[in-house]
């Protein structure tokens, strides 16, 4: 037998808050709204608390758990995949974070044109003796056409590329997913953004979005009020940020909210 050097009772009588594993890259299968699975490959943090009588934490168990749960993750599985290794660590709490590119099929406005657009996306499971936590995270690129620009401008409006930012507790485990948030911040902006557009396409995006033009404001308002008015939502956090066209800086817009009043933090 080989020795356990890690197994082995520690005297200095101090508990560790995290120890793990951090910038793991691995292929996973994430689970769509509509049923599919989509491939991936995921940058993975995971940790467990350590006992104050324990030395250390045996690192190759967070990749097994990992492997064990690479080609099923959901909501569901996401808690159970961290409660695994929580139990295998002997441990009183764990958490995993999983950042990946996540991938959904989009139509073109007019043509129909399909094609795949890639969204940010994060997962964050932890379990303690408490009820468990999830996390849904998803950055979603949108165009915008500046409400100010078009006030005063004889023709035309200058328009950016920006980034809606949402961070969301569910109420319950399994009713929203990354496309509900996505959706959410797509509808706020002057226009979602497209992977291929034909030229029909790209007259009806341009002329939606001058017809709807928009602060970082005004998209951050309407997706809070989207948030807090979905049922499905217990706490978020909204940041929107702005790459100006016609400045050298960006423009942001940010806020919190968790069961209060829209501005609190959560």
């Amino acid at each position: 037998m080989l020795p356990d050097v890690q197994g082995m009772p520690d005297q200095r009588g101090v508990a560790l808050d995290d120890v793990g594993i951090e910038g793991l890259r691995y292929p996973l299968l994430v689970a769509d709204a509509q049923g599919a699975k989509r491939e991936t490959v995921a940058t993975v943090d995971m940790a467990v608390s350590l006992d104050a009588n324990v030395k250390g934490a045996h690192l190759s168990r967070f990749v097994e758990v990992l492997h064990a749960w690479r080609d099923q993750l959901a909501p569901d599985s996401a808690l159970r995949l961290v409660e695994d290794l929580r139990t295998r660590m002997g441990s009183g709490s764990a958490r995993v974070h999983l950042a990946f590119a996540y991938f959904l099929e989009r139509q073109a406005p007019v043509t129909g044109a399909r094609s795949f657009s890639e969204y940010q996306c994060a997962l964050t499971a932890s379990v303690s003796t408490g009820d468990p936590v999830l996390t849904l995270g998803v950055r979603v690129p949108v165009t915008s056409v500046c409400p100010c620009s078009k006030a005063i401008s004889d023709r035309g409006a200058h328009n950016q590329r920006g980034y809606v930012t949402i961070e969301a507790h569910p109420a319950a485990i399994g009713e929203i997913w990354f496309d509900d948030l996505i959706a959410i911040a797509e509808a706020s902006a002057s226009s979602p953004v497209y992977a291929l557009l034909k030229r029909p396409d790209e007259r009806h995006v341009t002329m939606a979005g001058y017809d709807n033009p928009v602060f970082v404001e005004d998209m951050t308002r309407q997706v809070a009020l989207a948030l807090r008015d979905d049922p499905r939502v217990a706490q978020f956090r909204v940041r929107v940020v702005n790459d100006e066209s016609i400045h050298n800086h960006a423009a942001y817009a940010q806020l919190g909210w968790n069961d209060g009043a829209i501005g609190g933090a959560p």
